[in-house]
This record gives structure tokens, C-alpha cells and sequence, in this order.
């Protein structure tokens, strides 16, 4: 019989990650979901569980490497991590930037992917066909007014993708890079801003469907489900409305 494959994704707490949990799930994995929120986890594994599939839930804080090398320890073979773990803090300009928000991106989004990676490509690899899969943004891509710290880690994480795909070629592992545009969540605009739900919104004033988790998480589940030959580089999704990060039509 062949064993359940075993995917693990971070920042699995709501958004994208919990969308992701779900659709990997239902695509037969047995999911292990990571998070500071214990209880959002713990919430999540349940209703997974109750839908007839299998889910684990174990707080971690991706940026404690202590913590993540124990809990990698709990792996001798592992099919697929998702590195989703991440965010944006403000909308400053650089010139007036809390160096405090930048190092806090840079540590929740680069080092967090760095520290899941590194812990757990020795299973990955032993596996005889992992995946890594690591949730950029456009903003990994190109910049605009106001992202200079977001955009700058997103840009860390995708030069990570870019690096580890080149250093571990003719290795069982594969890394698939996802950018998102425009994705409406409960809190990726409101973290942001700070909890200031007038700011938030208007990010989203007049788009028509801006993409949703369920979205994105449909787009990963496209991606690793591919025949293990098949390595989806890097796939950038957007909603219709939106043709670059600063281009975007809006009915007001």
C-alpha cells in the first residue's frame, strides 16, 4: 500500500494557507498545518478531519529556528512544503520607513522560507519526489510607490526560488515559485494597515473580483498535482482587473 502523502504549509492559520490546506486535503494529502494561532490551526485540522481527510496541526513561528529544526525532526519523508508563511506591513515611503517593519517582512518572509527549506529538504529528498513550493507576490517581480520594504523581501523570496532550483537540479525535489496579484483576504490589507479597515478596503474600491484564497489555492493545487516531471517554475496570477501592480481598473 502506498503511504499518504504528507504536505506541510505555513502560515496556514487563514488566507491562503488555510484555502491551501483545504484544497491539498481533498487532493489526498495528509496536510500538516503550521502557525502561530494554535487555536486557528487546531480549528482548521478539525473541520478538515470531519470532512473525511487528514490533518495535523502544530504551532510554529517560522522565524524560531530552534523550534523549526525540532519540529522537521518529526519527518523522514516528506511529498510537498509550502512556504506561505509571509505578509506586508505598511505603505511608507522609503524615505520615511520604520526599518523595524522592513526587518520584520524580511524576517517572516525570506528567512521564515529559508529556515522551513533548509529543515526540511533532507526529507523532501528522501522522499524520491518532493515539491517546494514557495508563495511570492507580483510584488517579487516589480516594484511601485509605497511596497519598498514588501518588495524588497518578495524579491529575497523569489531569488531564493530562483537560487535553490539551480543548486539542487538533478536532485527529486522540485521548486515551483506562485507570485499572486491582487488577492482579497479577511487580513493580508488589514495587517497592513495596522487594523485600520477604511485603508484596507480601498485597496479593493471598485475591482471587480479581485482573486480570492480559494484562488490561489486552486493554482497550487494545479501546480503540484503535475506529473513529477513537470516543474511549473513560476506562475503569476492576477485578476482580469489588473494588468501590473500599478495598473488596475477600478469602477467607482
Amino acid at each position: 500500500m502506498t503511504a499518504t502523502p504528507i504536505a506541510v504549509i505555513t502560515g496556514a492559520s487563514s488566507g491562503i494557507g488555510a484555502a491551501t490546506a483545504r484544497t491539498l486535503a481533498a487532493a489526498g494529502y495528509r496536510v500538516v498545518l503550521t502557525a502561530r494561532r494554535k487555536d486557528r490551526i487546531e480549528t482548521l485540522a478539525a473541520e478538515i478531519t470531519e470532512a473525511g481527510h487528514e490533518a495535523t496541526a502544530y504551532a510554529l513561528d517560522v522565524t524560531d529556528r530552534t523550534a523549526v529544526d525540532e519540529f522537521a525532526t518529526a519527518f523522514r519523508s516528506l511529498a510537498l512544503l509550502v512556504n506561505n508563511a509571509g505578509g506586508a506591513l505598511g505603505a511608507d515611503p522609503v524615505a520615511s520607513a520604520d526599518p523595524a517593519d522592513w526587518r520584520q517582512m524580511y524576517e517572516t518572509n525570506v528567512i521564515g522560507t529559508l529556515n522551513l527549506t533548509q529543515a526540511l529538504l533532507p526529507a523532501l529528498t528522501a522522499s524520491g519526489d518532493g515539491t517546494i513550493v514557495i508563495l511570492s507576490s507580483t510584488a517579487a517581480l516589480s516594484s511601485y510607490e509605497g511596497g519598498g520594504g514588501y518588495v524588497a523581501a518578495k524579491h529575497g523570496e523569489h531569488v531564493l526560488a530562483e537560487t535553490l532550483r539551480l543548486e539542487i537540479v538533478g536532485t527529486p525535489v522540485r521548486v515551483i515559485e506562485v507570485a499572486p496579484g491582487m488577492v482579497k483576504t479577511d487580513e493580508f490589507a488589514t495587517t497592513r494597515f495596522r487594523g485600520d479597515t477604511e485603508k484596507a478596503a480601498k485597496v479593493y474600491a471598485g475591482v471587480d473580483a479581485p482573486l480570492t484564497a480559494e484562488d490561489v489555492a486552486d493554482t497550487i493545487g494545479w501546480a503540484v498535482t503535475r506529473p513529477s516531471h513537470v516543474n511549473i517554475d513560476l506562475l503569476v496570477v492576477r485578476p482580469r482587473a489588473q494588468a501590473s501592480n500599478t495598473k488596475v481598473h477600478r469602477t467607482l
